[in-house]
């Protein structure tokens, strides 16, 4: 719930407040398509994902530098979701929110949208090395195979 609260409702109403609260309708047709294919597609990523990683590896990934939020999962995630991507739930977030910045179309919703992106490099470059103490060459091989984003 909590994750829902922040990326998929306060980082777009940041988005939207930020830009000057333009009016969300009408959006020109292709733009509204574009736009809306990129929302879907990355929630569908981002919601598949927790309900993956809950269901398979019976934890959360929600790990805030280094604090754990939530229970985190007891083994390494590599197959579903993982299998193309090493962080496909944050992948999708970050797609859905480039959906929301061109629905808005302003430059200042675009800066979030930056501003967020740099955060959660940091983010996972924090979780890259807790992974790396926690499943060690396991890690490591994964890492060897499989993109970041």
């Amino acid at each position: 719930m909590l994750g829902f609260l922040l990326f998929v409702v306060g980082l777009p109403a940041l988005m939207w407040w930020a830009s000057g609260m333009p009016s969300l309708l009408p959006v020109p047709v292709v733009r509204g398509i574009l736009a809306g294919f990129l929302m879907i597609g990355g929630l569908s990523l981002s919601v598949g994902t927790i309900v993956y990683m809950k269901q398979r590896g019976k934890g959360n990934p929600m790990d805030a530098f280094g604090y754990e939020v939530a229970p985190r999962t007891q083994h390494l995630m590599t197959d579903g979701p993982y299998n193309f991507n090493r962080n496909p739930m944050l992948t999708g977030t970050l797609t859905y929110l480039a959906g929301v910045a061109i629905w808005l179309w302003r430059w200042p919703a675009a800066i979030v949208w930056a501003a967020f992106l740099v955060i959660m490099v940091v983010q996972v470059l924090s979780e890259k090395k807790r992974l790396r103490r926690d499943f060690g060459q396991e890690y490591a091989d994964y890492c060897k195979r499989t993109r970041r984003f």
